[in-house]
């Protein structure tokens, strides 16, 4: 009765009219041929950043304008797949294009963001809210764990609020470009201008506010009222690629009503004669300017002083450190004696030298605000101002923030009165050494190595990774992976990216150089090979290795030439315009935000790239395509067959196009016609009679009532018609859904020659017994799945498993084992007696199914 009442309000519902399934699997395909031609653009583009290739404007022009064409088209697409309009993915991808073209034309600004930020809430994805030098300054805090005077950032949105209520950007940018380039005295009249203009210009209304209120947080959190500051500059770009040292003012030692006096300074000093010409040396243009500005406790520090973590002018294999008693200024002005300390750049980092300096004099922190000279007590002046613990200590950090940032970094620091260590800035050390470039060198270097394989897989970012191996098998691995380590993993994936800052190399068994993780690895440039089959079969957690990424070889041991050879490789490129408006545009588009498809943020609201937007596409169009399958692939496609195997799976099915050799009139179809290759390996796999068991089992009457009184959601026990064994393909594609016994299975797949492309989707959910013998089968089989690299969720006696991007032939081979485990599992739950069943079959089937596949 509720069936036929059901059919006649249908009736009266409005009908959708609903897609053949044949039409909905091209834009499926489509939709696959899409996302790999994005990545592949997004690829192409970081190889650029690589700096080895020369590019023009109009390589950026171009390759901008392809992604968003195929983005475009890939929203129309899952729009099509889903018959949906899909308007929040299409107002996404708007916003991320017209940020490119703002980009591409020099109108881009920061206009979204607050006009204070506290320093524990930023990082490097806050560059362009927090500019340069602070953004690495959140990293070393946040990410790395160093310590950093505690503090917060006015935003460049603060800069370019100030500066457009005031016309003081259009009158930088007029006055620049009516400048001939060659007149001096015109442009210190232009800056002197400037900077008058600023110091004398009112500031937003709710800038004071915020930045008061920040100061006052600040003082309450530390337990102080009389709050002292240092506001240092953090202009887009700085400390990055261009160093901008000392060309940008910092205030020393602010008192609280004198903040905002300094901050107009620093903006100010954005505008001096010696920054314009600075800027304008390096190629800069005038929109790619804008000052964020650091505002942070002021350390009363006992010693200080400027580290380089590479100083090969100095010897090999050194860094260097210069340090004075007080603040560390007179060491970065270079306007008093210093003590200066040779060690070796790897642990225990042994003292290669000591050089004491005459220390009489120090700078202090004034009572006023500021700073003034001061004697150094007499018992000081030729002592080592650094005991061996600390320069330890400063030593491990200092490689620390190298390995985070894989340059040779120039570091100020700071041990305050508690004798903690306080980084205060750090950016990239450039220096014009020879390079160890010429091949003899480098054959010499390596001809007695190690190798503990060559050749293997595909580079996915070049670079050379000294450290030792970190295994990840589980997603929990992630949370103890260490500093400095080279991720080494059976399979790729986007998760990796929460530690890309930590590791030197990463290696995996496969995945694909055009994935989602090879992306990411190149953001964040991290030496990559992927695919290589045998990385976890021949390296071990704790291992040093080198990957030399470049040449793809794996070596045994640290080679210390190849580290160096990378560390002082020049990369003149990386100043020009072209370099920094690629490396903007790339900014919109290949960062991947949408990492765990299970995540509350896993929508479209949420995607902020090109990248974001084409993962959520693939993941949502894979479960789609399941959908349907499951639940209109039996409606509108032609009659089914029956499939006659030698084992008793009930199998009818449906060919949706090139998936048999059979004739269409044909009511049977034999496992010789078969052309779907999915359902061909999982045949073979139901061949393995080692994994049928045909034994009548018992079961007891209560196991027997509980399953009988059990019921099914609809969207577990897809097909509506339970009991119908059916499955749709087509040539790279399979969809099972099949019951046997009292248990069901889905599984959904696609296999083909493009690694990008290939998945499979299984779903177990049943059984005859009470739940706790459901549940020990329900881990078996996440056991058994787990072993062949699929991600697996238990949720009692549901069992979902998802397996990505693995080539044609590893596909096929755990489609053949979950072949056996459909025969293996059948009644299986009824001989799960205790705990221990769950181990003891794993091994039986494993074993099993090494024997079979012979592999």
């Amino acid at each position: 009765m509720l069936r036929k009442l059901r059919d006649i309000l249908a009736f009266w519902r409005p009908r959708q009219r609903v897609l053949p399934f044949g039409v909905l699997f091209k834009k499926f395909q489509s939709i696959l041929e899409r996302n790999n031609r994005i990545l592949e653009l997004m690829a192409d583009m970081g190889d650029k950043l690589g700096g080895e290739y020369v590019f023009d404007r109009q390589y950026i022009l171009d390759a901008a304008e392809q992604q968003a064409d195929m983005v475009f088209k890939l929203i129309s697409d899952l729009s099509i797949l889903t018959q949906r309009k899909n308007v929040e993915l299409f107002l996404a991808f708007e916003r991320i294009r017209q940020a490119i073209q703002e980009e591409l034309t020099g109108t881009h600004v920061t206009t979204g963001g607050s006009y204070v930020i506290p320093l524990k809430d930023v990082g490097h994805d806050l560059s362009e809210l927090a500019g340069g030098k602070m953004s690495n300054m959140g990293d070393i805090r946040n990410r790395l764990g160093l310590s950093t005077p505690d503090g917060f950032v006015i935003t460049s949105r603060a800069f370019f609020d100030f500066m457009q209520q005031n016309g003081l950007l259009a009158m930088a940018r007029e006055g620049i470009s009516a400048w001939d380039g060659q007149d001096d005295a015109a442009l210190e009249s232009l800056a002197a201008t400037m900077q008058e203009r600023i110091m004398n210009a009112p500031l937003p209304r709710n800038l004071t506010t915020q930045v008061l209120a920040a100061l006052d947080a600040l003082a309450k959190a530390h337990g102080t009222r009389t709050i002292r500051v240092a506001l240092r500059s953090s202009a887009w770009g700085e400390d990055g690629d261009a160093s901008f040292a000392g060309q940008y003012e910092t205030c020393l030692n602010v008192p609280r009503d004198e903040v905002m006096e300094s901050y107009r300074k620093v903006v100010a000093s954005t505008y001096s004669c010696k920054a314009w010409r600075y800027r304008l040396f390096k190629g800069y243009r005038e929109h790619e300017v804008a000052m964020a500005v650091g505002c942070q406790m002021m350390v009363e520090s006992t010693v200080g002083g400027v580290l380089h973590t590479y100083a090969p002018h100095i010897a090999e294999g050194v860094m260097v450190a210069n340090a004075v008693w007080g603040l560390c200024s007179p060491v970065v002005d270079g306007n008093a004696p210093t003590d200066t300390i040779v060690l070796d750049r790897t642990a225990p980092y042994t003292l290669r030298s000591l050089s004491v300096g005459d220390k009489r004099r120090q700078l202090r922190l004034a009572k006023g605000g500021g700073t003034e000279w001061c004697d150094t007590p007499e018992g000081l002046h030729d002592v080592p101002s650094l005991t061996v613990e600390q320069l330890e200590h400063l030593a491990q950090a200092a490689m620390s923030i190298e390995r985070y940032y894989k340059r040779p970094q120039d570091i100020e620091w700071a041990y305050d009165a508690k004798g903690t260590l306080q980084i205060l800035q750090s950016r990239p050390l450039r220096f014009w050494a020879a390079p160890l470039s010429t091949e003899p060198q480098l054959e010499d270097v390596t001809r007695n190595a190690e190798v503990v394989f060559s050749g293997k897989g595909l580079v996915a970012q070049r670079g050379v990774a000294v450290g030792k191996v970190f295994v990840v098998d589980h997603s929990t691995d992630l949370d103890t992976f260490p500093h400095g380590a080279v991720l080494v993993s059976r399979y790729t994936s986007p998760r990796y990216s929460r530690v890309m800052h930590k590791a030197q190399g990463i290696i995996t068994d496969v995945g694909s150089p055009t994935g989602h993780m090879s992306t990411i690895a190149r953001e964040f440039r991290v030496p990559t090979v992927v695919n290589t089959e045998v990385a976890t079969t021949l390296l071990q957690t704790g291992d040093e290795i080198t990957l030399d990424a470049t040449e793809n070889v794996v070596y045994r041991g640290s080679i210390c030439a190849l580290d160096r050879f990378t560390l002082t490789e020049e990369e003149v490129f990386e100043d020009s315009y072209e370099y920094r408006l690629l490396r903007r545009v790339i900014k919109h588009t290949s960062p991947l935000n949408l990492l765990d498809p299970h995540a509350d943020n896993f929508k479209p609201s949420s995607c902020r790239t090109y990248h974001d937007i084409t993962r959520y596409i693939h993941e949502k169009a894979v479960e789609h395509l399941i959908l349907i399958s499951e639940r209109q692939g039996a409606q509108y496609l032609s009659a089914p067959k029956r499939l006659v195997t030698d084992f008793p799976l009930g199998l009818m099915l449906i060919d949706a196009g090139d998936g048999t050799s059979c004739a269409p009139e044909s009511r049977t179809a034999s496992t010789s016609q078969i052309e779907s290759i999915p359902l061909q390996e999982f045949l073979k796999g139901t061949e393995c009679s080692e994994v049928w068991c045909t034994d009548p089992v018992s079961v007891d009457l209560g196991s027997f009532m509980s399953s009988f009184t059990r019921t099914f959601s609809s969207s577990l026990a897809s097909p509506e018609e339970v009991g119908r064994n059916l499955v749709v393909v087509l040539k790279n594609y399979m969809n099972i859904n099949m019951r046997l016994g009292y248990h069901f299975n889905i599984i959904d797949a696609y296999i083909s020659d493009v690694i990008n492309d290939n998945y499979i989707y299984f779903r177990f959910l049943g059984g005859v017994t009470e739940f706790i013998r459901r549940s020990r089968r329900a881990r078996f089989i996440a056991t058994v799945l787990e072993h062949f690299d699929f991600r697996v969720e238990v949720h009692g006696d549901l069992v979902v498993g998802r397996l990505k991007k693995l080539s044609r032939d590893r596909m096929a081979i755990r489609m053949r084992m979950l072949g056996g485990l459909v025969g293996y599992t059948r009644q299986l739950d009824a001989r799960m007696h205790t705990d221990e069943d769950i181990r003891t079959h794993a091994q039986a089937f494993i074993t099993a199914m090494k024997h079979f596949l012979g592999a």
